[in-house]
């Protein structure tokens, strides 16, 4: 009998991937402040991994960031100390602003927890961070002649019977706050990759104070 011929099978063309999810401006800013860590992390010597990391550790990259600072802060013996707009330049170093550090730490702290550790574990969390972050503030603060203050917290009216699910969260009200969350552009916005590398080990001595 005659050959049976093959059958050609139509065959789909392949779907494109979806598209993927635009991510906000902090949920970006909190992938890189994050990723930019993790390899200061890995360039930090002597090696240092995330589970050994301490409060220390994260005062100590605080610190290696004040280079790429772009906040005059007056030392106590400038002729400009203490005053908010000087008339002339001076040699002062640039510095980290405490806000920015401040909006830093607090995605840090969030990813570290997103990432799966612990939060009693977190090293961002730790009771010095605080402390140093709270000593960069009060003397940015003197030094420039701009005082920080506290903003007040609004009080939210009682929401109706029934509509609890309704309200904004707390964390999405405190990613709205400047110099919080999406407030102000991330210290590690501008690093060149090249430029995070840590060779040499800097100890770290700072003071605890009773809060």
């Amino acid at each position: 009998g005659d050959a049976q011929q093959p059958v050609a099978l139509a065959v789909a063309p392949p779907q494109p991937p979806p598209p993927q999810q635009q991510l906000s401006r902090y949920e970006s800013q909190k992938r890189r402040d994050w990723n930019t860590f993790l390899q200061y992390l890995r360039n930090h010597r002597p090696p240092l991994t995330l589970a050994r990391c301490s409060g220390a550790h994260v005062i100590e990259f605080l610190k290696y960031l004040d280079q790429f600072g772009k906040t005059k802060v007056h030392a106590s013996g400038c002729a400009h100390y203490g005053q908010p707009s000087p008339p002339a330049p001076c040699p002062c170093p640039l510095r980290q602003a405490w806000g920015s550090l401040d909006a830093l730490i607090g995605r840090l702290r969030a990813a570290y927890e997103e990432s799966g550790h612990a939060p009693e574990s977190n090293p961002f969390a730790a009771r010095a961070v605080r402390i140093y972050l709270r000593e960069v503030r009060d003397g940015q603060a003197k030094a420039r002649g701009i005082p920080y203050e506290k903003k007040k917290r609004k009080r939210t009216p009682a929401l109706p019977a029934g509509a609890a699910g309704e309200g904004t969260s707390s964390s999405s009200a405190a990613a709205a706050v400047p110099g919080r969350g999406e407030g102000g552009d991330s210290p590690t916005r501008d690093l060149p990759p090249c430029r995070i590398c840590f060779p040499t080990y800097v100890s770290v001595m700072y003071t605890s104070f009773a809060l």
